[in-house]
């Protein structure tokens, strides 16, 4: 089965390779899954620039017109990690989009990819960590507002815990946010997910794969959901430079086939985004992201 993938060269802004931010990961990971026939015509999708309506349902208004006029106060811009330039902020509105896009998707096919996203770190009254504006809070709250969904669950599986995400989604008790990430790692003052699940630093394959198992078993006992929004950041990676944990390839692929497996199985619709990944080789970083692609196009037969 094809697996709808939402794309944009606008996601990479066009960094310099030195910059700490691996930008070329997303044109990298859009070229392997060309070659590998997993983004073609028939499941390309483009996204827009969200608007500012979409984003001020979970962020405060003058952070927003702060981005689109492209006067980020210079504190919170270093709390980013970047200048809010005219690319950078084009790109982050078309992420946005994507991951709504996106899910739009996996509630029409039941699995949907978008090639970005995953902003998690981004809060209501400005970005942080590399995020300028939340997509999947956005998305989320945008299908609830029109009334396309009932109940939203996040789980994000990156290294560093979403912590904008539990912020914006704290008293929104239609979203049930899930976080598993290195106890120790970056943001040091944490926000309270609905589950948090912090790890020690270096965790393997196995003990990850059971805790995942686990939480999954257990969070669908309690929260049943029209769609999950799933954060397949690839920093549990043994190999990145800003994860704690000590995952092979071979674990982020189990990670992936156990949480696309399950939603799948259970019949609930998945919209899965890339979240982090940081290396200096972009070449193998980018292979990481790719299989969250490559195990949903098998996982969709």
């Amino acid at each position: 089965m094809s697996i709808p993938i939402v794309h944009s060269p606008d996601y990479d802004a066009d960094f310099p390779v030195s910059h700490r931010f691996p930008m070329g990961k997303y044109s990298r990971l859009a070229s392997i899954l060309r070659t590998e026939g997993l983004l073609r015509r028939e499941t390309a999708h483009s996204p827009d620039k969200a608007p500012a309506s979409w984003l001020q349902l979970a962020h405060q208004r003058r952070y927003v017109d702060q981005v689109i006029a492209l006067s980020v106060p210079k504190p919170i811009e270093r709390e980013i990690g970047f200048t809010v330039s005219e690319k950078v902020a084009l790109r982050a509105r078309k992420a946005t989009a994507g991951t709504a896009l996106a899910a739009r998707l996996a509630l029409e096919h039941g699995l949907a990819l978008n090639s970005a996203g995953g902003s998690h770190h981004a809060r209501f009254a400005q970005g942080a960590g590399f995020c300028t504006f939340n997509d999947v809070a956005v998305a989320a709250k945008l299908l609830l507002a029109d009334r396309t969904i009932a109940r939203a669950l996040v789980i994000d599986l990156d290294v560093h815990q979403g912590d904008g995400t539990a912020e914006i989604c704290r008293d929104d008790t239609r979203i049930f946010t899930v976080s598993v990430h290195a106890a120790r790692n970056y943001p040091v003052r944490k926000q309270t997910s609905d589950l948090d699940i912090a790890l020690p630093d270096g965790m393997r394959d196995d003990a990850y794969i059971e805790i995942i198992e686990d939480m999954l078993t257990n969070t669908l006992k309690s929260f049943h959901p029209d769609i999950v929004f799933y954060n397949a950041g690839v920093d549990p990676h043994e190999e990145d430079r800003l994860g704690r944990l000590s995952l092979s390839d071979e674990g982020l692929k189990r990670r992936d086939e156990t949480v696309l497996g399950f939603f799948h199985r259970h019949g609930i619709a998945l919209c899965g985004v890339i979240g982090g990944g940081y290396a200096s080789d972009i070449d193998a970083l980018a292979e990481r992201h790719a299989i969250l692609f490559r195990t949903a196009a098998a996982i969709a037969g």
